[in-house]
């Protein structure tokens, strides 16, 4: 009882998924692909590539979160236009849902090479929201419950704002943005999607010839649960590695009367790498510690991504578009 006790606290409170509300999926190497978080970064890398990765989160722990996304994104129209498609797996317990978007940005050029642009992007695409009954097994049964599989397919969208140049970016975006308001109640043990907004920047700061440095920020808030903020740093070294890592934590930036006063802001670390083997491959490992309650309970969070860059061109060293 006590370790389920933990874990509900924990993926309300550390994830911010709210039992009456289908909450995005949690990851930690967003970084090396903006795409899962906003549509607007379609065509950003400015040449076809191929995005996937796998997330196994609170190992150790029975009915712990699990996600599987693949993204592709390329550019049209000379760079002026940025097309993607992904589609996404995110399991928790017995909930099951799969989501497949397609977005395009149009990326508007700040200068005469095109090296800073501002795009704005819109993805549009379906959510299939289900729940396994089998998996369910409360001491007390709820009337209705379902003893199979339980699902709705549902329409959404998503929209952001990106700007990028040599040295810094920034963007925001919204999703869940359809899906909310869809009415779902005659599958009432599937929770409802609730709408994310996310704020990001960063930097890049050339230490030497050989060694940048990459800090950047994630503010997540989904008007529901605590706010979530994402603290990240990375070494590049020679153009081939990537060292580094996140410090997440809870933050409050406006009042949510509505939450319950007594609780704790979860935090966690992660460590990262992302190493390129070759010009047009990579491939990036993270681990998170959890820094609380969850500690003693599970053995971390595990998270693989790969990335292949198809005609891969020379780029210059300090521009952000390279990694």
């Amino acid at each position: 009882m006590k370790k389920l006790i933990i874990l509900i606290g924990g993926l309300v409170l550390l994830l911010g998924r709210p039992v009456l509300a289908q909450q995005d999926a949690q990851f930690s190497q967003y970084m090396f692909n903006g795409i899962y978080i906003n549509p607007a970064y379609a065509g950003y890398r400015e040449q076809l590539n191929l995005h996937a990765f796998y997330r196994n989160q609170w190992t150790g722990i029975e009915g712990s979160p699990t996600t599987m996304s693949l993204a592709v994104d390329a550019i049209a129209n000379d760079g002026n236009v940025g097309l993607a498609f992904q589609v996404s797996s995110d399991r928790l317990g017995a909930q099951r849902n799969l989501a497949a978007y397609g977005s395009y940005a149009y990326r508007i050029r700040m200068n005469d090479d095109g090296s800073s642009r501002l795009a704005f992007g819109v993805g549009v695409g379906a959510i299939q929201l289900g729940i396994d009954g089998a998996l369910l097994n409360p001491n007390d049964p709820e009337p209705f419950q379902p003893v199979g599989m339980q699902s709705s397919i549902v329409p959404d969208a998503r929209a952001g704002v990106y700007f990028s140049n040599d040295r810094v970016y920034a963007g925001f975006s919204a999703d869940n943005l359809v899906s909310q308001y869809i009415d779902i109640d005659r599958y009432a043990f599937i929770p409802q999607p609730k709408a994310h907004y996310y704020l990001t920047a960063g930097m890049l700061l050339p230490l030497s010839t050989d060694v940048l440095l990459k800090p950047s920020f994630l503010l997540k808030d989904d008007r529901g649960g605590p706010t979530s903020l994402d603290f990240n740093a990375f070494f590049i070294l020679a153009d081939k590695l990537w060292i580094g890592g996140s410090y997440r934590t809870g933050v409050k930036l406006y009042d949510k009367s509505y939450l319950q006063k007594d609780l704790s802001r979860l935090s966690s670390a992660v460590a990262a790498v992302q190493v390129f083997p070759s010009s047009n491959f990579r491939i990036g490992y993270a681990y998170d510690f959890s820094m609380g309650p969850l500690q003693g309970y599970s053995s971390g969070t595990h998270e693989i991504s790969i990335g292949y860059f198809f005609n891969r061109r020379p780029i210059t060293m300090l521009t952000p578009r390279y990694f």
